[in-house]
Order: C-alpha cells, then structure tokens, then sequence
C-alpha cells in the first residue's frame, strides 16, 4: 500500500453527517462531504492486510476491490478509482448511503482498532465520478435479439438490468409502483437516499436503452402467459415485502400502521407535492409508538420527529448490545455492538435520549373508548444466558403502559407478495420465497430465474445487487450459451483483468 504506517498514524473518520438538530428541519440527505485530504487520509488507514477479508465472505458480497481503491484514493487517483469501484458495482451511489457494510465489519484492521471507514470512501468516489462525468450510460454496441423480462425495479432487479442490456439483450423492468426504483424509492426515506439520486441512474439506464414500465402489476396488467410468448428469458426480482403481523389484542384499533405504508405514503406524498396533497399520515404533535428494532423501525422514528411529533419510542425484545465486540460476536462477523444509527442520534439531540427501550414484550394496545389507540400495554423482560451461550428472555410480571396516538408495526417480512404471478407461473416455493438455487438463479420453470430478497428473503441491499448480478450471467449463459459478465465469486478473474 501507499502509506504502510497510514492506520497507525490517522484515526476513523466516519461517515460525515449534517448536525442532527439542523437537519431534521428538512428532509435532505443526513449526508455531507469529508475534505478530500481526509478521504485520503482514511484511504491510507487500509493496511496491507495480506488476506482482505472485507471483500470476501463474510465481507462485500459483489468482491468489490476495496483495498485497491481504497489505495486510489490516498494517491489521489480519483478516476481509476471509480474504474475499480465500477467493476464490480453497478450502483455505488446507492450502497455507499444505504449499505450496512459488512465489509468493515470484516476488515482486518478491525480486530484491534477501528475498521477502515471503507463505505464513506465508495460514497466518495462514485460521488466524485457523478460530478466529473465520468459515469456514462452502458449502451451495447450491438443487439442480440433476445428479450428478457424483470419484474421488480429494486436493486437486484435493476441490477439484472443494467448487467444483461450491456451485452445487447432488450431488457424491460415491470414495476407495480409509479416510480421505478422499489424499496430504493418508497422502502427507504428521502433522508437516507434522495429519490434525485435514484432518478439519475434511471435515466442512465433509459439512455443506454433499457426499457421501464411502472404502474404495471404483473400478472394483471400483463399475463404470464404473454410473459412466457413475448420474452426470451423472465427474471422475478419483486423483493420481500410480506410484513409480519402482530397477534395482539387491539390490533385492529385505529391509529395502528405497518411501517412500510407509513414510509411509503410519507415518501410519495413528499415527491408529488412536498405534502401539500396531505396524502400521508402526519405524526405532528402525536405520541408515537415504533415497534421492532431494525432499520424499517429506525427510519420510521426519524419520519416521525421531522414531521414534529410530541415523542417517539421504539420498542423491541432485544436487550442493549454490549460497547465492545464480545466472544458471542467473533471478526470477521459483525460486532453485535451497540450502535446510534442517524434517527437515534436525532432523537437524542431532541429528546435528550435514546428512542429506544430494549427488553419491552407488547401484550396488547389499549383501547380510548372510541376504536383509537391510546397506550401499548407492555412487560418488562430479563435475559438469561444458558451453559451454551445462548439468550433466552425471561418474562418478569412487571407491566406498564407507553402512551401512543399512533402507533408504527416494524416486526420483519416474511417474504414475497406477489402470488398472482408465481401462481399463474406455476413457481415453485418455500416458506415465501422462491425456490431457485444459488449460482443459477433458475426456477422449476423453463426460461423464468429468481434473485433478490424473493430468492433468499430480506437482506441487504448489497446482496441484492450481488444476486441480480449473479442472475443476470446466468440468463445470458441461458440466452447464448455462454458470457462474459462478471458476477460474485469472480474476484480472482476480476483481480486478474483489473490491468
């Protein structure tokens, strides 16, 4: 590496953000910029490791080739960098905001300092690539004449798409939606991602020639019969968004909202009319209620305090993680730490505490007197470690009540909803999700493949990028017999051509 001493002698720098206070008056990106000097800087941190785990399992799940542009960078190689980041990424400007990034839960620098701050350095870059113009759209040079069908414009659809139109192949993207992007779009806050940055690939892709069409349910507005006579090849990307359901008594109370309708109301609201049309649920001045842990239930508590809600409190079983790595959480794997994400820090700054309140079991939702909602009646639990290691909670007969105009559900999906078309297709699944097996993506259907989070289940947006890509080489090897795209688990071959 350039710097051998770099991670010695400059300390993480995560990723920038804008003062909480100042913006949760807005609904721009959480997002800001780190000087150039100290991209470098963090670039350098990346230590000549020997065996990079942070682009191998269980790191990048695309083999991005993290130390090399991570070198770029300290160098000041702002081009060659992106021209590394492109090989094996099709949308960085999406995973350098919204990944988790298991790559510097995986990163050997890690294991005794803090990991390289590898996803604000790919934000940086592809960034940098947008405002240079280096970024231009994936037009072939010639057509194939076969024709493939994707149902789903979330990231591991669009992925399949750019992939499979860059070697010639008409590709159209189906989306139910009226905006192409999926969870991209509606599943993910403005704050988080700005729909103008989703916009901008789309229109890209449309310029390299990949065909779009929303407000298209299919297997309604278009039959799988006519999928079956007019495409070549069928890819179902339609994620997994089947939320699980809360038995609880004064379920059916009003004031009572999945998460994801929430956010997706929220979002549309936001695009169409700034909220001017007042089509979307308003938390102002409302005592709020967020159940479920993860990130639906995080960005739901940063909704809800930009819309000026009175209080926001998360609930969920789990108890708080620990401040350090423990035993139980072994590198390469992630920490298990605890963690502020962006709404956390938000309410914190507002509130003055962590909208969070761990080891909480909800038993029911308390009815007002008219049919609304006015507390979520909960118990306290305790954890218990067994001779194993192993968690197990502890019901402790201590109850109270949280008081909650509105209340958000934030437990989870359990798969894909689109049966009429799997029905009609005749697909075979499993527990919700498609049954197609890994590396060939193809289904008990001739020509019609899987990927994505209606493969594999919910996961994380890199994965569904890695899956769309791995998809896509097996179409086109389908198609024709055989190909030249890249997919997961080509890193040696990419290292190899990287030249």
């Amino acid at each position: 590496m350039g710097k051998p001493t770099g991670f010695i002698e400059y300390p993480r720098q995560s990723m920038a953000k804008r003062d909480a206070l100042v913006r949760l008056g807005d609904w721009y990106e959480i997002y800001s910029q780190h000087p150039v000097e100290t991209l470098k800087q963090q670039g350098a941190r990346c230590m000549d490791c020997g065996v990079p785990f942070c682009q191998a399992d269980p790191g990048c799940p695309i083999d991005n080739l993290i130390p090399e542009w991570n070198d770029l960078v300290y160098h000041d190689r702002w081009k060659e960098a992106y021209e590394r980041l492109a090989r094996t990424n099709n949308f960085p400007e999406f995973t350098g905001r919204i990944c988790p990034a298991p790559c510097e839960d995986a990163c050997v620098l890690g294991i005794a300092d803090p990991p390289v701050t590898i996803k604000s350095i790919e934000c940086a870059i592809i960034d940098r690539a947008f405002a240079e113009g280096w970024v231009k759209p994936r037009t072939p040079d010639q057509r194939t004449g076969r024709r493939v069908a994707i149902i789903g414009s979330g990231p591991a659809g669009l992925a399949a798409a750019d992939q499979l139109n860059s070697v010639g192949h008409e590709v159209t993207v189906f989306e139910r939606d009226d905006r192409i992007g999926g969870l991209l779009m509606y599943g993910v806050p403005n704050m988080k991602l700005d729909k103008g940055i989703v916009d901008r690939r789309i229109a890209l892709m449309r310029q390299a020639g990949v065909h779009f069409r929303p407000n298209c349910n299919v297997g309604e507005d278009i039959t799988a019969e006519q999928l079956q006579q007019e495409y070549d090849a069928t890819l179902l990307a339609c994620g997994a968004l089947r939320h699980r359901e809360m038995e609880v008594p004064g379920r059916d109370l009003a004031g009572i909202h999945l998460a994801m309708d929430y956010l997706t109301d929220v979002t549309r609201s936001l695009l169409d009319s700034q909220f001017a049309d007042g089509r979307c649920l308003d938390a102002a001045g409302k005592r709020v209620v967020v159940i479920g842990g993860g990130d639906t239930g995080a960005d739901c508590i940063g909704t809800a305090l930009r819309q000026g809600c009175k209080s926001v409190i998360n609930v969920t079983r789990r108890q708080r993680e620990p401040e350090q790595r423990d035993a139980f959480h072994p590198w390469p794997g992630p920490t298990g730490t605890y963690f502020l994400d962006y709404s956390h820090e938000e309410g914190n700054a507002r509130d003055g505490r962590d909208p969070r309140e761990y080891c909480v079991l909800p038993l029911e939702f308390v009815d007002d007197g008219n049919g609304h909602v006015k507390a979520l009646r909960i118990e306290r639990l305790e954890w218990e470690r067994d001779d194993e290691g192993r968690w197990h909670s502890k019901r402790t007969g201590r109850r109270e009540d949280i008081e909650a105009d509105l209340a958000f559900i934030s437990i989870g999906f359990d798969g894909h909803d689109a049966p009429r078309i799997v029905t009609d297709l005749g697909i075979v699944q499993d527990r919700g999700v498609v049954k197609a097996a890994y590396g060939d993506y193809a289904t008990n259907v001739d020509n019609v493949f899987a990927a994505g989070d209606m493969r594999r289940g919910a996961s994380l947006i890199v994965w569904a990028i890695a899956e769309g890509r791995g998809a896509a080489r097996a179409i086109d090897q389908h198609l024709t017999g055989h190909s030249t795209l890249a997919a997961p688990g080509m890193a040696g071959e990419l290292a190899s051509t990287a030249g």
